[in-house]
């Protein structure tokens, strides 16, 4: 894409001067009906030179000035504007019509087929009077006080005087079919919209500094002191691991008297004293081995072992238990008899065993 070239007379603080004009070696026939339309004087329009004489000569009249826009600005402060019911009184009383004037600085139809259009010294020193009454008093309300506000304001009023003598509006040099008698124009086409909303966005707010960023100074975390040290490392159980737990797997240390008393009592009602039925316990021992006797050898049986009692314990029926009140109203002495095996033997058995 080629530069975008501006003459002199476009920079900023320059006075107005001779428009620089560019124009194709075939020219349009709306330029031509246009140059038609507007020359007082009628001259022959048959070549290009003809055409360059006779635009410029319009576009440098001291009236060709074009209308951009206008703009609805109020005429004081926003806390200085009168307050009415009727949305008209406001309006006439609160507001001002500015109009956006300015004249061709630049015309190019070979590159860029477009037109340049600076703002006139009275619309610049128009808008530098409302920006520093009215438009810098809104946005100082609007923000907070601090050190460097009053630096910071004038630094905006400063550019915004700036950015209006640069501001040069560009668009198709079709916007030469505005052209009037006497050299003035008015945009058409709604290109009016474009440039009010170019001049607008000249109005910059004031920005307050952005805060400052405070470093936390946090406390260092202290020990805790000896009372608690106990509790420091006791084993605590996950809420996973406690969940999972089986209730049937828990088994109280100490069993609580009542709750035992109250259980046993429910557990053993209604059973008899002959419904109760004891296995007898295999005898994990023999008659000791003697070679004196005729009767055929004897040897000792091989004790029982935890395997071979689980298996045969799983194959028994479970027994019923006693009832320990009957067990208690037995006679408790070397006679009696538990599963066949009469206790009275008992010192028979301990000499046997001593020989």
């Amino acid at each position: 894409m080629p530069p975008l070239l501006l003459p002199s007379s476009a920079a900023a603080f320059k006075t107005r001067s001779a428009p620089n004009i560019v124009l194709s070696t075939k020219v349009d026939p709306w330029l031509t009906q246009t140059l038609k339309r507007v020359q007082a004087v009628k001259r022959p329009l048959n070549s290009v030179p003809q055409h360059f004489r006779c635009l410029t000569e319009t576009l440098s009249l001291p009236s060709a000035i074009w209308t951009l826009c206008s703009l609805m600005l109020p005429k004081a402060p926003e806390s200085e504007l009168r307050k009415d019911d009727n949305p008209l009184v406001e309006a006439l009383f609160n507001y001002q019509m500015l109009t956006i004037e300015a004249y061709i600085v630049h015309v190019d139809m070979v590159s860029q087929n477009e037109v340049a259009f600076k703002l006139t010294p009275e619309t610049i020193e128009s808008l530098v009077e409302y920006h520093k009454d009215i438009h810098s008093v809104d946005t100082a309300a609007a923000t907070w006080n601090w050190s460097e506000k009053e630096v910071q304001l004038k630094k905006l009023q400063e550019d915004f005087v700036q950015a209006a003598n640069r501001f040069v509006y560009r668009t198709n040099a079709m916007a030469l079919e505005g052209l009037e008698g006497d050299g003035a124009g008015e945009l058409l086409c709604g290109r009016s919209e474009e440039v009010r909303t170019a001049i607008m966005g000249l109005f910059l707010p004031l920005l307050p500094p952005p805060p400052r960023v405070v470093d936390v100074v946090r406390p260092t975390p202290l020990l805790p002191s000896s009372t608690g040290a106990e509790h420091w490392w006791q084993p605590t159980m996950s809420h996973t691991q406690q969940t999972s737990m089986d209730a049937w797997r828990i088994v109280p240390s100490s069993p609580n008297t009542t709750s035992s008393a109250d259980s046993a009592s429910t557990m053993w009602v209604g059973m008899g004293l002959n419904e109760m039925q004891l296995p007898s316990p295999s005898s994990s021992f023999s008659e000791p081995y003697t070679t004196e006797c005729d009767s055929p050898p004897q040897f000792y049986s091989a004790p029982m072992t935890t395997a071979s009692y689980s298996s045969s314990m799983a194959m028994a029926p479970i027994p019923q238990l006693p009832l320990p009140s009957t067990l208690l109203q037995q006679q408790c002495s070397a006679s009696m008899g538990y599963g066949g095996f009469d206790w009275g033997r008992y010192q028979d058995l301990s000499m046997s065993f001593a020989m």
